[in-house]
């Protein structure tokens, strides 16, 4: 922070005179400080008030420019589903209710063809029925067969068996009417369609997906994903497939976060899978699924790239080797010398110095197997 020092309005007098006024250093953009602060070599300094320090800063005065916080990244807008498409219990009846209609229009058949007098002599006999000379089959017997039947296959045909696991997605003429998660024998009305969702816990291995490394090398990922179906109706009418969907979910997010092949950091793979999980689950929630975990369990080359990373791999490999071994060498060299020449077993000047170091590093690649440098 650039500063000016105001010209003290009096000259300086002898040590012992009278006091004097205060110098002072005006600050442009604080207040004034007192120089006796700065040098504390002056006797008896002179107590000034203070002014409230007003704390500013100017740019243009010289001073480093103060480092802003970087602006906040909008986030990638979620996939948008009607917001009243919400999964909601179904109304149902037990399954004893559909036996119990069923029986009856059963039995209101077999009481119409009894009416009409068409009941054979053995259903008579099994039935323990009277024998009846019927008028025949006229408007009023075909109108009770009509009830009959009616209330028969309404009665059996709306018969459903629910199971763990297991849900219905009923709707009517396109319209949504409920899910039915319960399990046992009920009775749903037969002119709903219904739609079998599996809500169980399931496990997804993938096919291998196309991805990339933090450097752009085309890859090839196998992930697997644990999920399941949250909202029923959202999962089957919000989208086409919602399987389908997840699967593209997991391409998008392979394409926007990079994966460490094999060998890496155990931090890194924890992290790109953790990204994976995150951003797969953030595409997939507005569709009722619930996404637990994105894991990549192979990771290899494309093949367009395979080959030369192969030999990018091997010569890295015979690079670190051939530094191990060097290593190796030096050091053996080195504790040989010094074994030799601090017991006084050997004077050498540089010259036999280094012939012999030469020569024993000769022999020592020589003994690994290593042709001399």
């Amino acid at each position: 922070m650039s500063t000016t020092t105001s010209h003290p309005s009096e000259p300086d007098g002898p040590a012992d005179g009278p006091a004097r006024p205060a110098r002072l250093i005006q600050n442009e953009s604080t207040t004034e400080i007192p120089v006796h602060l700065l040098f504390r070599d002056e006797p008896d300094p002179a107590p000034l008030p203070l002014k409230p320090a007003v704390i500013a800063r100017r740019q243009g005065t010289g001073e480093q420019p103060r480092l802003r916080r970087p602006a906040a990244v909008t986030p990638r807008p979620a996939p948008q589903v009607d917001a009243d498409l919400a999964e909601r219990p179904a109304r149902v009846l037990p399954g004893a209710a559909g036996v119990l209609a069923g029986v009856c229009g059963a039995a209101g058949c077999v009481a119409t063809t009894w009416w009409a007098g068409l009941l054979p002599p053995l259903a008579l006999e099994a039935l323990r029925l009277p024998a009846h000379a019927g008028a025949g089959l006229g408007p009023a017997q075909w109108a009770a067969y009509a009830g009959a039947g009616a209330l028969g296959l309404f009665g059996f045909g709306g018969l459903a068996r629910g199971r763990t696991g297991r849900a219905w997605v009923l709707d009517l003429f396109g319209r949504y009417r409920g899910t039915i998660r319960r399990s046992g024998l009920l009775w749903v009305n037969p002119l709903l369609l219904r739609r079998r969702v599996d809500v169980r816990l399931r496990h997804w291995r993938s096919e291998p997906v196309p991805a990339a490394d933090a450097s752009g090398v085309a890859l090839r990922v196998v992930v697997q994903v644990v999920w399941r179906v949250r909202d029923t109706a959202r999962a089957t009418l919000g989208v086409e497939d919602h399987e389908t969907y997840l699967r593209e979910c997991v391409e998008a997010a392979l394409t926007r976060v990079p994966v460490e092949m094999p060998g890496g950091t155990k931090g890194s793979t924890d992290a790109a899978a953790e990204a994976l999980t995150r951003l797969v689950a953030a595409d997939a929630a507005p569709v009722g699924l619930e996404v637990f975990s994105v894991q990549p369990l192979r990771v290899e080359y494309a093949p367009e790239v395979a080959a030369a990373m192969h030999r990018r791999h091997i010569a890295a490999l015979d690079a670190r080797h051939r530094a191990s071994v060097l290593t190796s060498v030096v050091d053996s060299v080195e504790d040989t010398v010094t074994r030799l020449t601090m017991r006084g077993l050997v004077e050498l000047d540089d010259y036999e110095r280094k012939v012999l170091v030469r020569d024993l590093t000769v022999a020592f690649c020589a003994g690994r197997g290593e042709t001399a440098p």
